[in-house]
């Protein structure tokens, strides 16, 4: 997948999945923006984007403000004309409670960043898209978007919000040029299923993800470069027709549907 000449705009770019994507399209050929709260670890990822030759800026925002987000877009258009590609990437975890005991504050804040974050950088980048009569965004959902996964009531409902904005705005956009489409992750190698483990499991995190693992059909859980190769699949010319989409990697997971509830249970 050639990206050359154009232009991906990353939120939550500066680990995981995010900066595995940076770096992908990067790789590609792509001038690429990386945005994330933490300005100091997206400045990095920038920075070792160009030390291997590539082109990429940093930009520190907090994807749940309107005036960060519309700074981010503002600072991508000014250094680079446009915006081809967004992956809308931005999420947290939050904590690992029964609905009865999910503190009021934590489920306000997992929504505001996951679900919020989400409307606010297509509120903002869309009509960049629109403009120019071409675009493909990819929002961060989850497999935990299509199905629950019991102590995770908070997540669980914000990746199912995501899922149903992208479906809302591929309606609404197809007409225009652009497409949008949401990724499924299921387990995937990162910092977020290390904070998962360790809450269910505070003694023996590696026995919980050995656990999870073990119920997978793959046997293990997906690494964020794979992930990453999802986002440039579908925001690239191979599937100029596809729109409104869940696109599943997950190891196998939903296909089995019992393996949802054994990082759960630990």
């Amino acid at each position: 997948m050639d990206f050359s000449g154009k232009v991906a705009l990353v939120t939550g770019g500066a680990n995981g999945i995010g900066k595995a994507t940076v770096q992908a399209y990067a790789k590609a050929g792509a001038k690429v923006v990386v945005v994330d709260r933490d300005e100091a670890g997206a400045q990095s990822v920038a920075d070792a984007v160009r030390m291997a030759n590539g082109d990429a800026i940093s930009f520190g925002a907090d994807v749940t403000k309107a005036d960060d987000v519309a700074a981010y877009v503002k600072a991508t258009l000014d250094a680079y004309g446009t915006i081809d590609c967004f992956f809308n990437n931005a999420g947290i975890e939050g904590e690992i409670k029964s609905i009865i005991d999910y503190d009021e504050a934590m489920f306000d804040s997992i929504m505001n960043v996951n679900v919020k974050g989400v409307f606010l950088g297509m509120k903002h980048v869309l009509p960049v898209m629109l403009k120019n009569g071409s675009g493909a965004v990819v929002n961060t959902a989850s497999v935990a978007g299509m199905m629950g996964t019991p102590m995770m009531p908070a997540y669980c409902a914000s990746k199912h919000a995501v899922i149903g904005l992208t479906k809302v705005a591929s309606g609404e956009v197809a007409r225009g040029g652009v497409r949008v489409n949401c990724v499924c992750p299921g387990p995937v190698s990162t910092r977020m299923i290390d904070s998962v483990q360790a809450q269910i499991m505070p003694d023996d995190p590696a026995k919980a993800r050995a656990n999870y693992e073990a119920a997978l059909p793959t046997g293990r859980y997906t690494e964020p470069e794979e992930i990453a190769d999802a986002v440039l699949f579908l925001t690239s010319d191979h599937t100029k027709n596809v729109t409104g989409t869940q696109f599943v990697v997950d190891s196998g997971r939903t296909a089995t549907g019992g393996a949802a509830t054994k990082l759960a249970q630990g």
